[in-house]
């Protein structure tokens, strides 16, 4: 039997113990159930000490989080919705982003992961959705529904995108937690869905057709068990991950 690819999972919070344990299970059995073996990476270690661990590791997974992206990392004013960042949390992210870069090993985003892979491109966030949108539209999506709305709204995906040929559907109905977006776009990504009431950004994909890079900003790990576009998405990161290793 083959071994199962491994996928490091960097701990969601370090400031909150009981929250990363409340959410981190839910990403570990995502991988599992794709075929994958979650690999846990703590917050708390030094670089060489998460380094060595990253280098057996076949695929990146970036969960959510509960922090907000410091603005200061994009050179923006810190909104007063702006939650407290997680320097520690962040480290983790760039030292797994810069060596799934440099030895081109697959990487899914989820929430606060799509954004945090954006910065680390030199991409922006929207600190605040309601801010950002205009009256008209604000009201027409509660992009913070939070894990007891399971479906929020829908979002549609870019039919030439990776993510399109992935939940072999272009309309999908998602689950909604956050209150911060994408803005510019980070080098080497682009958008590949928004949703379709108000065309907050969804999904983002790498623009290397060699580099297995897909982000989105709702939560398939918590729909696995209903839907399919939720497990496709999960078999498609531990697949990449056992295609590079």
């Amino acid at each position: 039997m083959k071994t199962p690819p491994r996928i490091a999972i960097p701990v969601p919070h370090s400031l909150d113990p009981e929250y990363a344990e409340r959410a981190m299970p839910q990403y570990e059995r995502a991988v599992e159930l794709a075929g994958g073996k979650p690999m846990r990476i703590a917050l708390d270690q030094t670089s060489a000490t998460v380094m060595k661990i990253v280098a057996s590791c076949d695929g990146v997974l970036l969960p959510g989080s509960k922090a907000d992206v410091d603005p200061v990392r994009f050179r923006a004013p810190r909104s007063p919705h702006t939650a407290a960042a997680d320097p520690a949390r962040d480290a983790v992210d760039d030292l797994l982003l810069r060596d799934a870069d440099a030895r081109r090993k697959p990487v899914l985003g989820i929430c606060y992961g799509l954004q945090s892979l954006n910065v680390h491109r030199g991409g922006s966030l929207a600190q605040h959705i309601p801010d950002f949108l205009p009256a008209e539209t604000r009201a027409k999506v509660n992009h913070d529904a939070g894990k007891s709305v399971a479906v929020a709204h829908s979002i549609q995906a870019d039919k030439n995108s990776r993510l399109a040929a992935i939940v072999r559907e272009r309309i999908i109905p998602v689950n909604s937690s956050h209150h911060q977006s994408a803005d510019a776009i980070g080098k080497g990504l682009r958008i590949v869905a928004r949703c379709t009431a108000d065309g907050i950004v969804e999904a983002l994909e790498g623009t290397s057709p060699d580099h297995f890079m897909l982000a989105v900003q709702w939560h398939p790990e918590r729909s696995v068990d209903d839907d399919e576009p939720s497990r496709a998405i999960f078999r498609a990161l531990v697949e990449a991950a056992r295609e590079r290793s």
